[in-house]
């Protein structure tokens, strides 16, 4: 499927990488404006560039941001999902073009070593978005991301339950 931006909603990818026993990847966003005490972790995302097809961008994201390429398809969400931000970011993060995003997203089983993640210098020379990462539980995952989100990850984690040990 190939998705170009919707009128309101930046149209992006996520991506819920779980490893051999069934925990999640999970990366602290580094400080910025969207960050929030307590709620500073989120799974990898990304926009999806014109023309790209989604589960390509999702790959491409992953590794942009983790290094991380040896990975299988273990399943898409079977809808997109919508969350609006606040309007203070959306602001000056999209100068007011977008009001929040549409994300397709896609649960990828991770088949090399931990030593393949490198957040600091992630594949494709992107600029780093995470400050640290771990494994964490499905269960735990709404509740670590900031509040906007929420609801999209409580989507996702019913959608990819199944996959978790």
């Amino acid at each position: 499927m190939r998705m170009t931006d919707s009128v309101n909603y930046r149209t992006c990818v996520g991506i819920m990488l779980l490893n051999k026993q069934g925990l999640v990847f999970i990366g602290r966003r580094k400080k910025q404006k969207q960050r929030v005490s307590g709620h500073e972790w989120q799974m990898p995302q990304g926009g999806i560039d014109q023309g790209e097809d989604a589960y390509e961008a999702a790959r491409r994201e992953l590794y942009e941001e983790t290094n991380v390429s040896s990975t299988r398809l273990l399943a898409e969400a079977p809808e997109w999902y919508t969350y609006d931000v606040p309007q203070d970011f959306a602001k000056s993060s999209w100068k007011g073009r977008y009001q929040g995003q549409r994300q397709k997203w896609f649960a990828l089983g991770f088949e090399g070593d931990d030593s393949e993640i490198d957040i600091t210098a992630p594949g494709g020379g992107a600029h780093a978005e995470f400050d640290a990462w771990r494994w964490e539980r499905l269960d735990r995952l709404a509740d670590l991301v900031i509040p906007f989100k929420r609801p999209v990850y409580e989507r996702v984690v019913e959608a990819f339950r199944h996959l978790a040990v």
